[in-house]
């Protein structure tokens, strides 16, 4: 008789793990913001800038830098042309990032964004951005890829530097045709 109560402890802790780490998966994704907006990072961008043409604060100076990296099982080159801007807020700037796949084979690639620090994202618009659509190389192709953005006039008044970064994703098995069955 105790082996049986004895499994339904078992079974009863079992099930209630599967409950916590199932809470735990939902609670996730509202952890992950509050902890990169307490540490101020991975602020995350808008889609393409709809807004309408703003007036240039040519009192006012950021600097925005750009980085760029590939993820873990990226092969390409891939970097920006200047390591930073200074822009004016409300203007349209623009940033070429190089790109060059020394495989021998096609690749196909996905950059995604990420601006910090993280409460500023809100305020930088991108109105073109090689990030808006999937890039194929083929075998040693190299591109320049283009960002047009804008610093809008209502940044912070003590956010005095942004920086731009771009993680890279190798997504070609994704894209792969379907083999004929």
């Amino acid at each position: 008789m105790s082996e049986g109560i004895a499994t339904k402890k078992l079974v009863t802790r079992l099930l209630l793990l599967v409950v916590v780490m199932f809470a735990f998966g939902f609670a996730l994704v509202p952890i992950y913001d509050v902890m990169c907006k307490a540490f101020g990072i991975n602020g995350k961008t808008s889609g393409q800038y709809q807004g309408a043409q703003q007036q240039v604060d040519e009192a006012r100076q950021v600097k925005v830098q750009f980085m760029a990296t590939n993820a873990a099982d990226m092969v390409w080159e891939f970097r920006p042309v200047s390591a930073d801007l200074v822009v004016h807020p409300g203007a349209v700037n623009e940033m070429t990032f190089i790109a060059q796949n020394p495989t021998d084979k096609p690749m196909t690639a996905q950059a995604i964004p990420s601006v910090s620090p993280s409460e500023a994202a809100a305020y930088f618009h991108k109105t073109a951005c090689f990030c808006f659509n999937q890039q194929v190389l083929q075998p040693g192709e190299r591109v320049e890829m283009k960002v047009r953005f804008i610093v809008d006039r209502d940044l912070p008044k003590d956010v005095y530097h942004l920086t731009l970064g771009y993680t890279l994703f190798d997504i070609t098995a994704r894209h792969a045709p379907v083999a004929a069955r």
